[in-house]
């Protein structure tokens, strides 16, 4: 028997249609959606990324445009995802009634009172939420880093639900907003992995993949990850574990902040499994997520989730006073607010004049395809490499962000020595 859904006076004023008929359909998405869920109650968030203004079909618009007609009000700061089409950039994708309609429903969703910041990696943004938080989260990268970095807590909303709950400022008591259901269930124990390895940018990607594909849609924890970590490899592994698998939420022992040490992230409960990743699997990863064979690469893509600052950071020496292959390009996509930053730097013009060409508002792996993504193409990201096959007209090859530079300087598959099967399979 499901249990009975109390709501406050606010929450019924909203669905007996007392602020009008746009606000009556958002609290009725809201309540179906706890129902379902078996919430016994709703609570209030502070915060969404709504991925609703990514085009996926006519009913997008039609929905937004509903909730302009019928002055619909955000309740909580409402930050957009990527879109379609880049609106700095309109000849990025070719025109015709897909694109037009794609920014017609970015600038109906500023219309609405989103902040259009246009990114798949808001928490590299300032003002981002904080531990504890309760939010609305909508991407899947964006969600497992907010719960798993941060500690932020949110589900993955999906396109319109998201909207409803920043509409409402109101979403489900359940799922990962409640404590007991952020329990670690499985550990992957990342000792027999060399260390040098486990240093490298490469690793936190194949990491992520494998273990999402081990993972389904359950909450793992990892053990050995170094203090050395960053947020761009956490960004790695929240963008690959939800690609591969379902997850929301994962922890790392001594990094994360709900994970202090191992018996803290799995509430002291024993772990459903315990999993060794060895450099077997690692492998394994990078051969599936490089499926095409070394040689000429027609580009090389970048930013998926969107390139951070300090990923911008490590790029750009390596391609200071170098220039891109003729036959290849270079594409990094990342937010308005990291290119204006890097713009600063002087790192925007030095790239450029390298022959790399940094794209904004969107991301590379959708259709209709970007101008040039075509042929084989190099990434360092398993997000990227795990999606673009079955969705653009090329073959893909995997590499550490160095191998992507070196790759778009050679125009060919550069590999480096150092990462090697070989080298990667040793004992530590």
């Amino acid at each position: 028997m499901k249990p009975d859904l109390h709501l406050d006076d606010h929450d019924q004023h909203l669905l007996d249609g007392g602020e009008g008929p746009a606000m009556q359909l958002a609290m009725k998405l809201v309540t179906q959606a706890a129902r379902i869920m078996d919430a016994e109650r709703l609570i209030d968030v502070s915060f969404a990324h709504i991925d609703a203004c990514f085009y996926s079909g006519r009913a997008h618009l039609d929905f937004v445009n509903y909730l302009l007609a019928h002055d619909a009000k955000l309740s909580v700061p409402s930050w957009t995802n990527t879109g379609l089409v880049s609106l700095a950039d309109p000849s990025l994708r070719e025109d015709g009634t897909i694109a037009h309609e794609a920014r017609e429903l970015m600038q109906a969703y500023e219309r609405l009172g989103c902040k259009p910041v246009w990114t798949c990696a808001p928490y590299q943004l300032p003002g981002r939420p904080n531990l504890g938080d309760h939010i609305v989260g909508s991407e899947s990268n964006a969600v497992t880093f907010y719960n798993s970095v941060i500690g932020a807590r949110t589900n993955k909303y999906g396109d319109f639900l998201d909207v409803a709950a920043a509409l409402t400022g109101r979403v489900p008591d359940a799922g990962l907003h409640r404590d007991q259901a952020r329990r670690a269930q499985l550990v992957f124990s990342l000792e027999n992995i060399p260390e040098f390895f486990r240093r490298e940018d490469l690793f936190f990607h194949l990491l992520g993949h494998f273990a999402g594909a081990r993972s389904g849609s359950r909450i793992p924890v990892f053990t050995g990850l170094p203090q050395s970590t960053s947020e761009d490899n956490l960004k790695a592994i929240s963008a690959a574990i939800a690609a591969s698998g379902g997850v929301a939420l994962f922890h790392a022992a001594g990094i994360t902040p709900e994970a202090p040490d191992l018996e803290t992230a799995c509430q002291g409960i024993d772990p459903e499994d315990i999993i060794p990743v060895m450099p077997a699997d690692l492998i394994a990863a990078r051969k599936s997520l490089s499926r095409a064979p070394d040689g000429v690469v027609n580009m090389v893509a970048l930013g998926t989730p969107h390139f951070s600052y300090t990923e911008f950071e490590a790029l750009t020496p390596l391609l200071e006073g170098r220039h891109v292959a003729a036959n290849c390009k270079l594409l990094i996509t990342t937010s308005r607010y990291v290119r204006d930053l890097i713009a600063a730097k002087g790192w925007q013009e030095l790239l450029e004049k390298s022959g790399a060409e940094i794209v904004v508002d969107t991301c590379s792996y959708f259709s209709p395809t970007l101008r040039g993504m075509t042929g084989r193409v190099m990434t360092n990201s398993a997000k990227w490499a795990y999606y673009a096959p079955g969705m653009l007209p090329v073959e893909v090859t995997f590499g550490s962000l160095r191998e992507c530079a070196e790759t778009a300087i050679a125009g060919e598959n550069w590999r480096d020595r150092a990462l090697a099967d070989a080298k990667i399979g040793a004992a530590s």
